[in-house]
């Protein structure tokens, strides 16, 4: 399990990692929050995994509120409470109802392209593919690069919540804690 990295071990190095994904008021030990903070125990990680994983999260073509359907059901199929917690609040903020996030953790949503969204992340989670099948019915609605997107979001919030995981981080008290259940 890694911890935070401690205050007194943040030096320029350290912010710079951070630099190219973290606003300027989030670049220090007390408010970069718990994954961040961890995350800065690597700089050299850090300055690499960041950028990607902010395109994920803020300039993908995937629209928002699919985005954090994609997390949310990653992160439950992982058990991985941090994501859980704070993608909740970020789907909420992108249009997501308490039913959308309830079926992010069954797999079954009452509106049938959410449905096969989420099928596509299940696929992805248990063969490491989308189905032709599936793949098509996304097109109805989503063009390739949207496609594309979907697929590295869930396998970049995938590595994340691995990560997350391993290291023991938790979500910040502020965040509350998870309706979680762990994974299938």
């Amino acid at each position: 399990m890694l911890t935070p990295l401690p205050a007194e071990e943040w030096d320029d190095r350290t912010r710079a990692a951070l630099e190219s994904a973290v606003p300027p008021e989030r670049r220090d030990p007390e408010s970069a929050g718990n994954a961040l903070a961890t995350l800065a125990r690597h700089p050299d990680l850090a300055a690499k995994f960041l950028p990607f994983n902010t395109y994920l999260l803020t300039d993908s073509t995937l629209p928002a509120r699919l985005r954090e359907l994609v997390i949310l059901r990653v992160s439950h199929h992982h058990g991985c409470a941090y994501e859980w917690v704070h993608h909740g609040v970020l789907g909420r903020a992108a249009g997501l109802s308490d039913a959308d996030v309830e079926a992010a953790r069954t797999g079954t949503a009452a509106d049938p392209f959410d449905r096969l969204v989420l099928t596509a992340v299940d696929e992805l989670h248990h063969g490491s593919q989308i189905s032709p099948a599936t793949w098509a019915a996304l097109g109805e609605r989503l063009d390739e690069r949207a496609r594309m997107d979907l697929i590295f979001t869930a396998g970049g919030y995938g590595v994340l919540a691995t990560a997350l995981n391993t290291f023991g981080v938790e979500p910040e008290p502020w965040a509350g804690r998870p309706e979680f259940y762990q994974a299938d």
